[in-house]
């Protein structure tokens, strides 16, 4: 199972960037996904989240600028990134809850994370 994150890029403030996130593998079904981010120096933070039947949470300094969706039950997610600040310069990764189920009946859940994508917010 991968995650595969893009659309990260340089933009000046208060512009906007969409950010996807799709997954690939062996999957039976997609819990919770969501984004975090990770500013040089600082830990990482949620950024969003959104469940499979399309509840979402966002941490406040985005509300009201950021969405999160997805399509469906699996993927892709998105991000929509509006009124971006320099503040929000950041590595941004995805991560999903997966449902694996194994041909011997075993049934797994694990927390996937993609290999992030730079957004860098700068005039």
């Amino acid at each position: 199972v991968q995650l595969q994150a893009s659309g990260g890029g340089l933009v000046q403030p208060g512009g906007s960037l969409r950010l996807s996130c799709a997954a690939s593998g062996s999957i039976f079904a997609i819990l919770k996904m969501g984004w975090h981010r990770q500013a040089p120096g600082k830990q990482r933070e949620l950024v969003a989240g959104i469940t499979s039947d399309g509840i979402t949470n966002y941490a406040d300094h985005v509300k009201g600028r950021f969405t999160i969706s997805r399509d469906n039950a699996k993927t892709p997610m998105y991000l929509q990134m509006n009124s971006l600040k320099p503040e929000d310069t950041a590595v941004y990764y995805c991560n999903a809850d997966i449902v694996r189920v194994f041909i011997n009946g075993s049934v797994q859940t694990m927390t996937y994370w993609g290999q992030g994508t730079l957004v860098t917010v700068s005039s």
